[in-house]
């Protein structure tokens, strides 16, 4: 296979960035293995408010026929990345095997939004072949800006669990309806399993967008209208635009019959196959095993959907021979050194707030020259300590959480918390390790929980930068 970089014009008569609008069907998975970015997209269409900020200026961007000569082959993005928004910049020259591209693509030949993400995208991590392989939940928070929180479905047993299964739904609901994005896939468990079909039509070790999250009214007429029965279902889509559920309440499933047209209608049931599907959550939990919420982070008094308070401080992990100055300790398992890690102070004034906490690392996987491109395993833990500590811990207070330990560019916890003082300790799995990293903490609304600004908002031999209201504890 010959590949060639072919500039859109090249490829078509009359390009556009996009035609008829922008959709979740607008894209499909090329010869790359990166199912997990185009999920990601695909989510991302659904939402104008989101897109418009990772394609700027869209309108200045668009061809323009009236002035061909006025256009320059270049392309502007954004992307969320470590804490702030960076801008890239491309050409239009995009990869061809006998004039048609190879990766990323819409249903028209003369749309190339996609492709061109795909390529900017590209551009963050190195090269088109850094994206084979990669998370969904860092590309949806690259895309927003947002927390994504990973739901292990087997682990919570939501098949079989059912209060656990409808307190799961409305979170998801909640976060769909909140304009959050949210991918789902069911896990492999080898080499031979990876997008290997099941029966029903799913495909495993594959990454899914999910498009819509609904109670579905059952019945018709009045009797739809004064029955309260109503069905939790989910909508997702298969990035390869094929390859759909086959099972209950499929596209052409007898089951639609339970619905009156116009709930049909108002949920878009297509009979075609076009990878995109309805099942009920109740099989959705019976067959997906990994679910990701990316909640947006809405910080603002007038919003009527103000849902968080957020801090964020930026620190590192820093390696040093004298103990007293070592900020690279290493993880709860090496006791002798795990305090001398980074540890940040913060207050929950309420009797209890539920509490979101998002460690990030640099990332490697865009520096392969650093670490040979091999993210570090990070994680977590929180102590409770006295209501009056102002400085660091050499003794190990009541350990209340904590979260997993991998070397993914982000962990997450989720977690009530009671009224007290306490103190994150950010760690890498193994001392000495040195690298960046970005704390993330936010609580639910109404929130009173303050962030005590106990050190000085420099680098300093805590290994912290503080931007926020966070006690850095010397």
């Amino acid at each position: 296979m010959c590949c060639v970089g072919r500039g859109v014009q090249e490829l078509c008569e009359d390009p556009h960035l996009f035609v008829d609008g922008i959709s979740a069907h607008d894209l499909h998975q090329g010869q790359l293995g990166n199912c997990w970015f185009v999920a990601a997209c695909s989510s991302l269409a659904s939402r104008e408010s989101l897109w418009q900020k990772v394609i700027p200026d869209w309108k200045e961007q668009e061809w323009d026929t009236e002035k061909p000569d006025s256009y320059t082959g270049i392309f502007h993005f954004r992307f969320w990345r470590f804490g702030e928004w960076v801008d890239v910049v491309i050409d239009d020259r995009l990869p061809t095997v006998d004039n048609q591209l190879v990766y990323c693509h819409s249903n028209d030949s003369n749309e190339f939004w996609s492709a061109l993400v795909e390529k900017a995208y590209a551009k963050v991590y190195g090269c088109y072949e850094a994206l084979d392989g990669g998370n969904t939940a860092d590309a949806l928070v690259d895309f927003t800006g947002g927390v994504s929180e990973p739901v292990d479905l087997l682990e919570g047993q939501m098949a079989t669990d059912e209060a656990a299964r409808n307190q799961l739904f409305e979170r998801v609901l909640k976060v769909h309806n909140r304009d959050g994005l949210i991918s789902c896939s069911i896990r492999a468990t080898t080499v031979e399993d990876m997008e290997a079909r099941l029966d029903c039509g799913l495909v495993k070790g594959h990454a899914y967008a999910v498009t819509d999250v609904r109670k579905v009214r059952l019945g018709h007429g009045l009797l739809a209208f004064f029955k309260s029965e109503k069905l939790q279902m989910i909508r997702m889509r298969n990035p390869w635009g094929e390859k759909e559920w086959s099972g209950p309440w499929s596209d052409s499933s007898e089951e639609w019959n339970k619905v009156s047209k116009s709930e049909r209608e108002k949920l878009g049931v297509t009979v075609q196959d076009d990878g995109e599907f309805w099942m009920t959550f109740d099989d959705f939990c019976q067959y997906f095993t990994d679910l990701i919420l990316c909640r947006l982070i809405n910080t603002s008094y007038l919003s009527i959907h103000k849902t968080w308070e957020e801090e964020v401080i930026r620190g590192l992990w820093v390696h040093r021979q004298d103990p007293l100055r070592n900020r690279a300790g290493g993880c709860i398992n090496h006791k002798n050194t795990f305090l001398q890690n980074p540890q940040y102070v913060f207050d929950v004034k309420k009797v209890e707030d539920e509490v979101l906490i998002c460690l990030q690392q640099k990332e490697r996987r865009a520096t392969p020259k650093e670490g040979k491109g091999e993210n570090l395993a990070i994680g977590f833990d929180i102590h409770r300590v006295e209501l009056n500590r102002k400085y660091r811990m050499h003794t190990a207070q009541q350990k209340v959480a904590g979260s997993i330990y991998i070397n993914s560019r982000c962990v997450f916890l989720r977690k009530e918390m009671k009224e007290g003082r306490y103190v994150i300790i950010p760690t890498t799995f193994d001392p000495g390790q040195q690298g960046e990293f970005l704390l993330r903490v936010f609580t639910d609304v109404p929130s009173d929980c303050l962030y005590q600004h106990l050190g000085l908002n420099s680098f300093s031999s805590s290994g912290g930068l503080s931007t926020g209201r966070f006690g850095v504890l010397f």
